[in-house]
């Protein structure tokens, strides 16, 4: 479909804003709408490539605000919505679990009962597209992958606030015939990750010297995904995707916490000219976190047969890739932790 209005929740954002990327470079005959509200992890500058772009413009806004998406649907007529804005540190949903039951489900039902509102007697013409997680899965042994059909079993204020708002996703798919996709994805690395996140935080804890810090033993397991590939799926999904149909997008990509430290701290050395096992003597074990799930392993063989999607690169390659952007964007990475790209929307937006 050309000529396609799509709003872009949470655009500012870690993957939000490899999306917009995506969408506004390799679609310009859509208009896309980056709705965020610009959070302590919602930053413009991730996007200033293209912030100038005709086909693209950015709003400021909360997605719990029903007056306002109302407006915002008024004023742009989106032939479709895909939703990324989410609260998504899981610490941070120990401390706050509110916030995340805020953003996350009362979030998502708004803009879904404003769409529902909006496209009432044009489901199949719109569509809704829900970015989720694997943690909605719960834990798993040392054998097995989640697959779309795994039962939900969240651990955490986080993964039960996502799990939350898929379900309500797929209520609207099957209550009001809505047009709806879902995708659970495993955790991203690569550019523009805000340093909180385990990668980003050891590359800028390692560059200053400081502790690298690693919960309990090291011993989590997560599949990594490099943040572009999960663009390209998303992508791939919202325009191929059967109404109605969850897919799960993984990078076959299995590490322990600790072996991938190692590796980061392995390529860190070789860049920054130390001597190697320099890096290592960094890493400093700390209490492990509440509820803190084992192993998360995403099976995406359904997208991979369905619709065609893979994996572009090898882990090593990604991390290097991804070391190598912090590296020759310090002055990002100095605004992010010294909080001065919070200024950028007053200096870019407010003039």
């Amino acid at each position: 479909m050309s000529d396609q209005t799509i709003i872009i929740t949470g655009g500012a954002g870690f993957i939000g804003s490899h999306v917009v990327r995506r969408f506004v470079t390799a679609y310009p005959d859509y208009t896309i709408i980056n709705l965020d509200k610009l959070t302590y992890a919602g930053n413009l500058a991730n996007l200033k490539d293209i912030e100038d772009a005709p086909n693209y413009k950015f709003v400021k806004g909360d997605i719990c605000d029903t007056a306002f998406i109302e407006s915002l649907f008024e004023t742009y007529k989106p032939d479709a919505v895909i939703h990324l804005a989410a609260e998504s540190h899981v610490d941070r949903s120990i401390t706050n679990p509110l916030d995340f039951v805020m953003t996350n489900v009362v979030g998502t039902v708004t803009l879904l009962n404003v769409a529902k509102n909006a496209w009432k007697g044009a489901y199949d013409k719109h569509r809704f597209y829900h970015v989720s997680t694997d943690e909605v899965y719960g834990s798993l042994g040392a054998e097995g992958m989640f697959e779309e059909t795994t039962a939900y079993d969240p651990h955490s204020p986080y993964s039960a606030s996502k799990a939350s708002s898929d379900h309500f996703v797929r209520a609207y798919y099957d209550t009001y015939g809505m047009d709806c996709v879902i995708s659970n994805c495993s955790n991203n690395y690569g550019s523009h990750h805000f340093p909180e996140k385990l990668i980003p935080l050891s590359i800028n804890n390692i560059k200053q010297n400081k502790p690298i810090p690693i919960y309990g033993k090291g011993e989590n397991v997560r599949d990594w995904l490099f943040v572009e590939d999960h663009a390209r799926a998303i992508d791939i999904i919202f325009h191929k995707a059967a109404s109605g149909t969850t897919y799960n997008i993984g990078g076959h990509n299995e590490w322990t916490n600790i072996d991938l430290i190692h590796l980061l701290c392995a390529i860190m050395d070789q860049k920054l000219g130390r001597e190697a096992g320099a890096s290592a003597k960094l890493i400093t074990y700390v209490t492990d976190r509440a509820g803190h799930d084992l192993r998360y392993a995403i099976d995406a063989t359904k997208l991979q047969e369905e619709l065609g999607w893979a994996p572009s690169l090898q882990f090593e390659e990604g991390l290097e890739r991804t070391v190598d952007w912090y590296l020759a964007n310090e002055d990002w990475l100095q605004n992010v932790t010294s909080g001065a790209y919070q200024q950028y929307y007053e200096h870019q937006y407010k003039r």
